[in-house]
């Protein structure tokens, strides 16, 4: 399960996306970080999508 999209809130505020162990991106709002999170799933969506 390392492609597991995550996000966390940081000790300053902020929120990271997470995708496994990797940080993929930092110091977002946590609108920003679950849109990320939202257009990310969305990609890994499309193939099964076009029946690919």
């Amino acid at each position: 399960m390392s492609n597991v999209i995550r996000v966390k809130p940081t000790q300053d505020g902020t929120y990271t996306v997470y995708r496994g162990e990797s940080v993929l991106v930092s110091g977002l709002t946590r609108l920003q970080a679950e849109r990320y999170e939202a257009s990310l799933a969305a990609q890994a969506n499309a193939p099964a999508l076009l029946g690919a």
